[in-house]
C-alpha cells in the first residue's frame, strides 16, 4: 500500500526503482537495528555509517555540475521515516548539514566535505536558530567580523539537529559589529553570510545539550572569538539569506515527505491492530466509527502526500517553490499528527504505553511541526505567496 503512489506522474522510472531498492534495504537493515532506548549519539553515527555504506548518502548530497534530486530526497525520506525515526533524522541532517555546500559552495568546499558526507564519515549540521531567531531570521545575531585572512565569530546558535556530534557545521552570522558588542542586528537579513565551521576550533564550544521528548542529538553552541578561515565562507559576503533559504526550500518538502512516512506507518498500524482487536463479539474494524476514522486518515494521507511530491516535482523542473513546499510542510506535518492520534486512539490503552510504535510516532512527529519553519511560519508564507500573486 505504501508503494502505490509510484505510480503517478510525479516519478521517474529512477524513482520507482529508487524507493522499491530502499523498501528492501530498510527491511533487512533498519527493522532489526535497535529501536526505543539507545545511546543517541552512537547510533545516530552508526546510522549514518550504516546509510553511507548502503549508498544512499549519495542522494543527499551533490557534486560539482549535479542537481539535488528533490524528489528521490522525499522518497527515501519518506521510508525512512516509516521504518525508523532517527535513521530518517540521520540521514536528513546528512542532506541539510551539507546542502548549502552542494547548493553553493566552491570546488574546493565540495571536494573536501561532500564526499566524506556521502559516504558516512563526517557528519554535518545546519546552524541557523538562535535563542532570539528561530523562525524570525531578521533577528539573527551571531556576528562575524572580518579579520585579515579570518572572520571572527562571536554568538550562539541553539536547538542545532546534530548538535554535539557533528564534524561540521555550516553556521549563518552577520557581517556587522553592532550585534558582537550587543547593540542587536537591524532588523534585516542583508548581511548575513555562511560559513563552514570545523568542529573543534578554538573559541567553538558545546554549550548545552538539549533532552526532547523524541530523543535526537540537538545542542546550543557558543562562539567567542572563533576564527574561521576565509576560505570556509560560502558563496560571497552577504548572500548567506538566500544559501539559507535555497537549502531551506530543498529541505523543507522533505520534512513533509518525513511527516507523510510516519502518517503512512501510523495508518499501517491502526489498520493492523482495528482487524485484530475483538470488539462487542466483532472486530474493531466492523464498526461504522472505526471504518470512518480510517478513512479519514487515508484522506489526509494521500492528500498530503499530492502537496508533497507537486512541490517536489516543480523543484526538480527549475521552478521557484516556496509556496508549494510550505503548503506541503503545513499540510503533511499538521496531517500526520491527526492521522497518528487517531492511530493510538485505535490502539486504546496499548497506544500510549511506552515502547510501542504509535506512541514513539506520537513522539516523532511532533517536533515536524515546529522545525524548519512552524505551522504558523508556512501560514504566513502562504498568504505573502498569495498576496504577491494577487
Amino acid at each position: 500500500m505504501h508503494l502505490e503512489h509510484l505510480d503517478w506522474p510525479f516519478f521517474d522510472a529512477k524513482h520507482r526503482e529508487l524507493a522499491a531498492a530502499l523498501e528492501a534495504w530498510c527491511g533487512q537493515h533498519l527493522d532489526a537495528h535497535p529501536h526505543g532506548d539507545v545511546e543517541v549519539d552512537a547510533h545516530c553515527r552508526s546510522l549514518v555509517a550504516l546509510l553511507g555504506q548502503g549508498g544512499w548518502l549519495n542522494h543527499a548530497v551533490a557534486g560539482e555540475g549535479q542537481a539535488i534530486d528533490t524528489r528521490a530526497i522525499c522518497l527515501l525520506r519518506e521510508t525512512l521515516a516509516r521504518h525508523s525515526g532517527l535513521a530518517d533524522f540521520a540521514f536528513a541532517m546528512q542532506g541539510l548539514g551539507s546542502g548549502a555546500i552542494s547548493l553553493a559552495g566552491s570546488a574546493a568546499q565540495r571536494e573536501r566535505y561532500l564526499p566524506r558526507v556521502a559516504r558516512g564519515e563526517a557528519l554535518a549540521a545546519f546552524a541557523l536558530s538562535e535563542p532570539q531567531a528561530g523562525s524570525d531570521v531578521a533577528a539573527l545575531q551571531c556576528s562575524a567580523r572580518d579579520d585579515g585572512d579570518a572572520y571572527v565569530l562571536n554568538g550562539e546558535k541553539t536547538w542545532i539537529s546534530n548538535g554535539g556530534i557533528a564534524d561540521f557545521y555550516v553556521l549563518f552570522a552577520r557581517m556587522d559589529e553592532g550585534a558582537a558588542a550587543g547593540e542587536g542586528p537591524p532588523r534585516s537579513t542583508k548581511g548575513i553570510s555562511a560559513f563552514i565551521v570545523d568542529a573543534g576550533l578554538p573559541g567553538f564550544e558545546i554549550a548545552e545539550r538539549i533532552d526532547v521528548i523524541a530523543p535526537h542529538p540537538l545542542a546550543r553552541l557558543r562562539f567567542r572569538d572563533c576564527r574561521v578561515p576565509k576560505s570556509q565562507r560560502i558563496g560571497a559576503e552577504g548572500e548567506g539569506f538566500k544559501i539559507a533559504m535555497r537549502t531551506l526550500d530543498v529541505f523543507r518538502t522533505s520534512v513533509a515527505a518525513a511527516a507523510l512516512g510516519f502518517g503512512r506507518r501510523a495508518l499501517q498500524e491502526g489498520l493492523a491492530q482495528s482487524q485484530a482487536r475483538p470488539m462487542f463479539g466483532a472486530r474493531l474494524a466492523d464498526l461504522p466509527l472505526t471504518q470512518a476514522k480510517l478513512a479519514d486518515m487515508a484522506c489526509t494521507i494521500d492528500s498530503s502526500a499530492l502537496l508533497v511530491y507537486r512541490a517536489a516535482w516543480l523543484r526538480d523542473q527549475g521552478r521557484n517553490i516556496t509556496r508549494e513546499a510550505a503548503m506541503a510542510k503545513l499540510m503533511a506535518t499538521e496531517g500526520a499528527q491527526r492521522v497518528i492520534d487517531a492511530a493510538q486512539q485505535l490502539h486504546g490503552g496499548r497506544g500510549v504505553r511506552r515502547g510501542e510504535i504509535v506512541e514513539q510516532l506520537y513522539r516523532e512527529i511532533r517536533a515536524l511541526r515546529i522545525y524548519e519553519g512552524a505551522s504558523e511560519v508556512q501560514q504566513l508564507i502562504i498568504g505573502r505567496e498569495l498576496l504577491k500573486k494577487g
